[in-house]
């Protein structure tokens, strides 16, 4: 058995509570480390070098590096007394804080420090003062980490009087507190711990099935993340080496030497080695010549006794000490010297007698009756501060009744006055709904004479496109009769009029239908729909000496379109590069792939959009058309039959202009793709309409 009170918790909260270490601090707080590994010595000397060389010490950065000593003394070389010393300067770096989480956390941390120092003193009532008071501090705040670490203090005290089963209950209520941190040693090493001394708790309460249990628990958790920690392997085989030894003591309660035997001699290997846990390797040994005693193993037992007493570590332990001159004493009455065991005989009262004079005090010491003292103190203290507080709170109250009459005084007259604000906003209410009634007629009468609108345009339309077409034919007739000069530019003049006046007709009757009509889509290949526009536009450009130049996709690619319609869109594109480029200039077109989208671009070099014209350019009877570069007519409706095809198709048209010409853009969704804006519309702005 190998159980201390130790600081482990205490170490382990400057990981969970204490933060605002200084850079300096940190920059080596891994190499400080060490003190709890192989090289202790040069763990210390960090500590110097920190000390004396840095001028950016937090109160953080102080207090740990004066805990690193305090758990260096106490822990490693069991020297309760200077220990004790940095206890007390925790406590005085604490009262240095400067807020209240600060002050709480390491107020906490330096109470449990002192207290365990103060109980391997044998000073017990300072130390359950210690350990009450930080765990009073720790409750208040619901501090799982400081919960845990007083949960474990009160298993080692009970545990130590021989109370087992409460031993117990305080073990597994701190092992419920813990909480095991990933990649972080002390964390893992507390809860290997406290498994062990669970398991211990419930062998010496004879529930040897829970304890064998607990022990497997333990020796998994520990091979199963021992090995992460490459630098600490030294202490997790001294931890697996004390769980060996102490888990012996089961199989020998069973009877079942061998395997008990076995497990010792796996602990004594391990922790016998220098620079392990020398002291839980004698308590192996001891107990393993127990078993050569009992077994009548004479020979073995001499020689590990002789072992046992030549190890300059061993006797130091009062339980080593006293067993093993009990044994030496066994073995010489058994071999009929009995001079020799009675002189081993005499040793071991003394030293048995010491152990029970001490173990006496500490039962005497009655830990429930102290807690209860403190607690009781800890009540008093409370009911003397609730007497001011009450006193606070009855003038408190007073304030409060005088202020709830006021505000019952004003709640009255504003309930009054909220009664004549209601009638009032009933009113307004019945106003809003009339007007809104008379609003939602209004739209109505709009709508219908929109719709009425249109239908007289269309039936306008209509009936002028029948006439205006004859005389068109008519004059077209005349222009091949002989005339005069005269005459003949007359004629042409009513026959472009004609002509320019039926092209007027076709496209309102298209502008004013193509809101109604639905679109068809089928499949449609892309390339060979622009090459089509392209190819029959190349002779009107060609009247103007200009020439179209196209870019198709390297790859065909199908869409789900109404072919006609946009087909209608590319060639009203292109029909207004040559209107408005000048003669002889090049127009492009291009057909590319940009995510999910496919783009046609038209690009002309002509006359350009002027900015104060941007915004109009797709409205329906636009004031922003102008005449061609030759003197061709425009009508303004062919960018907005354009805008309701591509939006009717689930796509984006836009464009991009400056004074030496513009770029049309028209946007279609792939077959099977959500219909998205292409990435160069965001890329080039938002789309103007034309």
């Amino acid at each position: 058995m190998a159980l201390a009170l130790t600081v482990i918790t205490a170490c382990n909260q400057k990981n969970t509570q204490v933060a605002g270490n200084s850079a300096d601090y940190k920059r080596i707080a891994s190499h400080i480390d060490t003190l709890l590994g192989n090289n202790r010595a040069e763990g210390l000397h960090l500590l110097d070098s920190l000390m004396d060389h840095s001028s950016n010490l937090t109160i953080e950065d102080k207090f740990d590096i004066y805990r690193y000593r305090y758990f260096y003394y106490q822990q490693n070389v069991h020297d309760s007394k200077k220990a004790l010393q940095y206890a007390d300067t925790l406590l005085a770096i604490a009262d240095e804080s400067v807020n209240s989480k600060q002050y709480t956390s390491l107020y906490v941390d330096a109470n449990f420090a002192v207290g365990d120092a103060c109980f391997s003193l044998q000073r017990y009532t300072e130390a359950y003062q210690h350990l009450f008071q930080g765990y009073l501090i720790g409750k208040n705040n619901l501090n799982r980490v400081v919960l845990s670490g007083y949960m474990y203090r009160m298993g080692m005290i009970t545990y130590k009087m021989g109370n087992y089963k409460l031993a117990k209950d305080y073990f597994t209520k701190s092992h419920n507190y813990h909480t095991v941190l990933p990649h972080d040693f002390l964390t893992f090493y507390r809860n290997q711990e406290l498994l062990d001394n669970i398991a211990l708790s419930y062998q010496h309460n004879n529930q040897t099935d829970s304890s064998l249990i607990y022990f497997d628990r333990c020796l998994n958790f520990i091979n199963q993340n021992g090995l992460q920690f490459k630098d600490r392997l030294k202490m997790v085989d001294m931890a697996r080496g004390v769980v060996y030894g102490n888990k012996a003591e089961v199989f020998t309660a069973k009877g079942d030497y061998k395997q008990a035997i076995e497990l010792l001699k796996q602990s004594i290997r391990i922790n016998l080695q220098e620079g392990y846990d020398n002291n839980d390797a004698a308590l192996s040994e001891i107990k393993l010549a127990q078993l050569y005693y009992d077994h009548k193993q004479d020979s073995d037992l001499f020689k590990l006794l002789n072992v046992i007493g030549k190890q300059p570590f061993s006797l130091k332990n009062p339980d080593v000490a006293a067993n093993w001159n009990r044994l030496m004493s066994n073995y010489y009455v058994r071999k009929k010297d009995l001079s020799k065991g009675l002189k081993y005989l005499r040793i071991y009262h003394t030293v048995k007698d010491s152990n029970i004079q001490k173990l006496n005090l500490l039962k005497q010491s009655n830990i429930s009756k102290q807690l209860d003292n403190y607690d009781k103190q800890q009540q008093i203290e409370q009911l003397s501060d609730n007497n001011k507080i009450q006193r606070i709170l009855l003038f408190v109250i007073i304030i409060l009744a005088i202020m709830a009459l006021i505000i019952i005084l004003l709640v009255y007259r504003n309930w009054r006055r909220s009664r004549r604000d209601v009638l009032t906003v009933n009113l307004l209410n019945q106003q809003i709904n009339s007007q809104n009634a008379e609003l939602g007629k209004a739209l109505n009468d709009i709508k219908l004479n929109s719709q009425e609108k249109d239908r007289i345009l269309r039936t306008v339309a209509h009936d002028l496109r029948n006439p205006i077409g004859g005389i068109a034919s008519l004059i077209s007739v005349m222009a091949n009769e002989d005339c005069t000069d005269e005459q003949k530019e007359m004629i042409n003049l009513v026959k472009e009029t004609s002509y320019n006046s039926l092209e007027l007709i076709n496209e309102i009757l298209e502008a004013t239908n193509v809101n109604a009509i639905e679109l068809h889509p089928e499949p449609a290949e892309i390339n060979s729909l622009v090459n089509k526009s392209v190819e029959l536009l190349r002779f009107k450009a060609s009247e103007k000496g200009q020439e179209i130049l196209y870019e198709p996709l390297s790859n065909p690619i199908e869409l789900l379109i109404s072919r006609e319609k946009i087909w209608r869109v590319i060639s009203n594109l292109i029909s207004n590069a040559i209107k408005f480029s000048p003669t002889g200039a090049p127009i492009f077109v291009k057909v590319a792939k940009e995510d999910d989208q496919i783009v046609v671009s038209v690009l002309d070099n002509g006359i350009g959009i002027p900015d104060k014209l941007k915004d109009h350019v797709f409205n329906m009877f636009t004031t922003a058309q102008r005449p061609g570069t030759a003197g061709e007519k425009s009508f303004g409706l062919g960018l907005s039959i354009c805008k309701q095809i591509i939006e009717k198709s689930h796509g984006k048209i836009w464009f991009e202009s400056s004074g030496s010409g513009t770029i049309f853009f028209i946007s279609l969704p792939m077959p099977g793709k959500n219909s998205k804006s292409a990435k160069s519309s965001q890329q080039r702005g938002i789309p103007q309409a034309r």
